[in-house]
């Protein structure tokens, strides 16, 4: 595949995740939306099926959508390295559009939300208790289990009648979806389970340029963690996946 391919399937499918993803937060926490207080399992159902679409679009590209799952399958040998660049600049531009796309579907909700200050998780996250090297770690842990169920994800088998037999791929995207909804009710708790340096700093510089009235600051001195943390378990699965025996 060529890079331009890489980039433009990337693009579009982090843009829908972020879309989507940042999507489902605005319903939940503006005064002003239908989905206003639905709660931690709407936020986790919405993020799942976020990725559950992105993937989808991106299928050309292998639908990465996620740096840390990039740098995972570079380390297990299953991209090239020199890829790597495409995919990882084409995911944080996308979780940027997204953003911005999120935001102007619910333009008049931020307009008239009494809260403009409390925004900022709508598109990034952030910590229930602040603790940098604890909630690095709540980060690494949660990204080394989706980027370790990804690479170990067992193939689907087709047999005769041309029906999937055997392996999560027969589910296709929806299994990644099932993942990352598992991972945000078990795992999302500390930290709002970034798992992707896209789907958070992309978003988190949309942030900083809106024009949101009244709006808080993009916390900066927290965004390196859901930056490295991700990354950091993205490389630790890739590696333990490389270091055990083939089935």
């Amino acid at each position: 595949m060529s890079p331009g391919q890489i980039f433009l399937w990337e693009f579009m499918g982090t843009a829908m995740l972020t879309l989507l993803g940042c999507g489902v937060v605005a319903n939940n926490v503006l005064r002003r939306s239908l989905g206003h207080n639905g709660g931690w399992l709407l936020v986790n159902f919405g993020w799942g099926f976020a990725v559950f679409a992105g993937a989808s679009i991106a299928a050309p590209s292998g639908a990465h959508i996620n740096p840390a799952v990039t740098l995972g399958l570079a380390v297990n040998g299953q991209i090239s390295w020199s890829q790597v660049p495409f995919y990882i600049v084409a995911q944080l531009l996308g979780g940027i559009l997204g953003a911005l796309l999120c935001w102007a579907a619910y333009k008049l909700q931020f307009d008239t939300h009494d809260a403009p200050g409390e925004t900022l998780g709508i598109f990034s996250t952030g910590p229930t208790v602040p603790s940098a090297p604890w909630n690095l770690v709540t980060e690494i842990i949660g990204t080394f289990v989706l980027v370790f169920w990804i690479i170990q994800n067992p193939s689907a088998e087709v047999g005769q009648a041309g029906v999937p037999e055997f392996g999560n791929a027969a589910l296709g995207y929806a299994a990644v979806a099932f993942i990352v909804i598992g991972i945000g009710n078990s795992l999302g708790g500390p930290t709002g389970y970034a798992i992707n340096p896209a789907r958070d700093l992309g978003p988190r510089i949309a942030y900083a340029v809106l024009p949101i009235r009244g709006k808080g600051s993009a916390n900066w001195g927290y965004s390196w963690v859901p930056v490295v943390g991700p990354i950091a378990g993205g490389v630790l699965a890739g590696l333990l996946a490389l270091a055990l025996p083939a089935s």
